[in-house]
């Protein structure tokens, strides 16, 4: 145990030493990852959430293909169909339905009209499913890796196409039928996922699946993907990381300006391979976003109670946005920034305070 001064001047010192500092775990808010960016360009370090992998199953449609995309309050005023696949929203997004697909007089739903619920996946809940203004729920139970040979499945039979098979993935060829006229049905239907719940083989091309239903549908009703991320404020360190480089995250500042590279700067791979010979990890919201087992020296900037299989090099105990200090984040849609009012829990220090106190030290 030190003072906080002693630690930071000793986290400053490893810093500025390190060849390539890596920082990560990034689970802080708009004010935190602001300050990880200037740090970092400062440093020359590299800049990834730990759990980015999922992140990119979805950016990688987007920077290739495009996407059509809508947001919390256009679901919770417009949907009349909503298909969830292979997420647990009740696990993920437990008042997702209280809040948004449940609610009682949405603004552009005539009355009377009800809101048809579609679950595609294996062991997802449907108990929160409820309430006036929802109509039928549909279970169609599916192999978590077969989730996108079912999409695509529903785009051929959408354009007409036969399909030999009597089921795909474990779901029968007359139920992916029934869901393709009710696609055609919907007046504004909505394809829902969480990008980190898909089944990680093939993951991307369910994403891609996905999005080339929402376009296919497109030609004549309306339609639009929702990816509900946000866990651990992912959306937040990818906008800012945008914002500030021009780059959703896997961004180096090693050689003076920003290098974007999404598999040579992935942090969970640099961390394997040795690549780095510091990690700054950031874990504010909860103790589970932990740092792997490594032998790189390690500073951490935790929330209380968070467990490392080594002793850090430096540890600094950091309050929670919206706990113990005011802070902002991104909304999972990715295009809200919302406040967080401080209840004062405690009187531990923000991360962004505590990095831009190490990057004066440097």
């Amino acid at each position: 145990a030190v003072a906080l001064d002693a630690a930071i001047g000793e986290a400053a010192r490893l810093i500025g030493a390190a060849r390539l500092p890596l920082i990560t775990g990034l689970g802080t808010d708009v004010e935190g990852m602001r300050a990880v960016m200037a740090l970092a360009d400062r440093a020359g370090g590299v800049v990834d959430h730990a759990l980015s992998d999922g992140m990119y199953r979805n950016t990688e449609v987007l920077q290739t293909s495009g996407w059509f995309m809508t947001t919390l309050t256009e679901v919770r005023n417009r949907a009349d169909l909503i298909i969830i696949v292979g997420t647990d929203v009740a696990a993920l997004k437990p008042r997702f339905f209280e809040r948004i697909a449940a609610v009682e007089e949405p603004m552009f739903l005539p009355p009377g009209k009800t809101r048809t619920i579609v679950f595609l996946g294996d062991g997802l809940d449907a108990s929160t499913a409820k309430g006036g203004r929802i109509g039928d729920v549909i279970s169609l139970p599916c192999r978590p890796e077969a989730t996108g040979e079912v999409i695509s499945t529903l785009r051929a039979r959408l354009k007409g196409s036969p399909v030999a098979a009597a089921e795909v993935g474990g779901v029968a060829l007359s139920a992916i039928d029934d869901l393709v006229a009710r696609c055609r049905a919907a007046a504004y239907g909505v394809v829902a996922w969480g990008p980190g719940n898909l089944a990680p083989t093939g993951a991307d091309l369910t994403v891609r699946a996905i999005s080339d239903l929402v376009k296919d549908l497109n030609l004549t009703t309306r339609f639009a993907g929702l990816s509900l991320g946000g866990s651990e404020g992912v959306p937040t360190a990818a906008a800012v990381a945008a914002w500030q480089s021009g780059f959703p995250l896997r961004v180096s500042f090693a050689g003076g300006k920003p290098d974007y590279d999404t598999r040579r700067y992935s942090a969970l791979g640099m961390i394997e391979r040795g690549d780095a010979d510091l990690v700054v990890w950031i874990a504010s919201f909860m103790p589970d976003l932990a740092p792997p087992a490594t032998d790189i020296p390690l500073i951490l900037l935790g929330t209380p109670g968070i467990a490392t299989a080594a002793t850090p090099a430096v540890s600094i105990p950091v309050g929670t946005p919206g706990l113990d200090h005011a802070g902002r984040l991104i909304r999972c849609d990715s295009v809200v920034s919302l406040p967080l009012p401080s209840l004062d829990r405690s009187s531990l220090p923000a991360v962004a305070d505590v990095l831009a106190r190490i990057q004066a030290s440097l």
